[in-house]
């Protein structure tokens, strides 16, 4: 994953261009009908359950709209909520409060969402030494939330980007020539340009898996769209030389079952791609 100080600098981005977007060149609704001076309060109410995220970044879209509004917390990101439950208060200016509602809750929503099925996930692999991980299969200039909001679902995040891991997959070893001339031409290249970063090959068979064991620096061997036996022969063929990922369609029913066949990871696009937004609400009162 890339720096704390790069990811910070995504998230910021991500509110800045949000608030663009959504609010332009003034919410003329709000403009149009409440004072400047009035000052209000409304609460982050839970329609829903599941896991909550998105609070840290629900201030910081705060701060951004407004540094004098005001957020007094009840429920941190990372917590089981249910119907009803009040996560957070904000007060200040009423303009400001509606200026950042959306944003809020389309990040939170979004957010908590992803933290709840990546729980729901680090709750079956329990047990088995396994450990879930994000895909780059991410909403366009939402990635760093959605990243987020698998951590705090428990969740690991693989690669930010095509710039922070080396990820050899089916279309660059074709291309490439093979395997071993891709993972070849890979190390040559980082040498050159000076850059540490870890390689990850994928292979589509028990053939390919033997022919990446012949070279070494892969940090990680991707098993994709294996079958359990498959699998299991992948794991103990690769033993501990590098890393160890299984992908592909795996689903709720299936995962627990990869993970039992001995690999380090399973990564999951479904975190990011398949999920239904948390049910939540902002009320003034």
């Amino acid at each position: 994953m890339i720096s704390e100080l790069q990811f910070q600098t995504e998230l910021q981005l991500l509110i800045s261009n949000a608030i663009r977007e959504d609010v332009g060149t003034g919410d003329y609704s709000s403009l149009a009908c409440i004072p400047e001076s009035a000052h209000g309060q409304a609460k982050l109410l839970v329609k829903d359950q599941g896991i909550i995220a998105g609070v840290a970044l629900a201030k910081m879209v705060f701060e951004y709209v407004d540094p004098a509004l005001k957020i007094k917390t009840f429920i941190e990101d990372g917590t089981h909520v249910e119907y009803g439950e009040v996560v957070f208060e904000v007060s200040g200016s009423s303009q400001s409060i509606l200026k950042a509602e959306r944003v809020v809750l389309n990040t939170m929503q979004r957010m908590s969402a992803i933290a709840t099925k990546t729980n729901q996930y680090v709750q079956l692999l329990e047990g088995t030494g396994a450990k879930i991980l994000d895909t780059r299969k991410t909403t366009p200039n939402f990635r760093a939330a959605e990243k987020w909001a698998v951590k705090i679902g428990g969740g690991e995040n693989h690669r930010f980007a095509l710039y922070d891991m080396v990820m050899l997959k089916d279309n660059h070893i074709d291309f490439a020539g093979g395997i071993t001339l891709a993972i070849k031409k890979t190390k040559e290249y980082l040498k050159s340009n000076n850059l540490d970063l870890k390689i990850i090959v994928e292979a589509r068979n028990l053939d390919e898996i033997r022919e990446i064991l012949l070279s070494d620096g892969v940090h990680r061997i991707l098993i994709d769209n294996f079958n359990y036996e498959d699998t299991k022969t992948a794991v103990q063929l690769i033993g501990t030389k590098c890393q160890t990922e299984s992908s592909g369609n795996i689903n709720e029913k299936t995962i627990r079952e990869y993970a039992l066949c001995g690999v380090n990871y399973i990564s999951s696009g479904a975190l990011t791609h398949s999920v239904y937004n948390m049910d939540l609400s902002l009320k003034a009162f």
